[in-house]
């Protein structure tokens, strides 16, 4: 669960998402935010201070938010640590690689400060059996879709 100490990880490449994300989480939802502006970056950013929670955008360069959560999943050191995709990509095959990919919420940009927010709170919420029950849910919607 949240805590003022919650720290949150922002990873984005362009700058002013960064910053208008970094200071509505600090603001609204009493962070303490690091950032990142690539997937790279993330990683040492990562080490450095452990974060409670992720948000991250999907295309980035040298390495994308999909391969950055299949990174941090496939490490046992990370592998719980809640994580949330914000992103333009509103595609439902976007989604469900991100959600495959082992995130906690997908969102889209643009979103109200507040919704992340909530959005934040909720995946750090989340059991591991929860987290594994939303992926399940949402291929078997996929599937149903076609």
């Amino acid at each position: 669960m949240a805590t003022d100490a919650s720290i949150v990880l922002v990873v984005d490449d362009d700058p002013r998402m960064l910053f208008t994300v970094k200071e509505s989480l600090e603001l609204l939802g009493s962070f303490t935010v690091v950032t990142a502006t690539n997937g790279v970056e993330a990683l040492d950013v990562y080490d450095a201070h452990h974060p409670d929670c992720l948000v991250i955008d999907v295309r980035m360069p040298e390495l994308d938010g999909y391969q950055l959560i299949r990174i941090l999943r496939g490490d046992p050191a990370s592998a719980n640590t809640p994580m949330v995709i914000l992103t333009a990509m509103a595609q439902d095959k976007d989604k469900f690689i991100g959600y495959a990919s082992g995130v906690d919420r997908y969102l889209l940009k643009p979103i109200r400060p507040a919704d992340l927010v909530v959005a934040i709170h909720e995946a750090l919420g989340l059991s591991d059996a929860e987290r594994t029950q939303r992926l399940l849910d949402f291929a078997d919607d996929a599937a149903t879709r076609g």
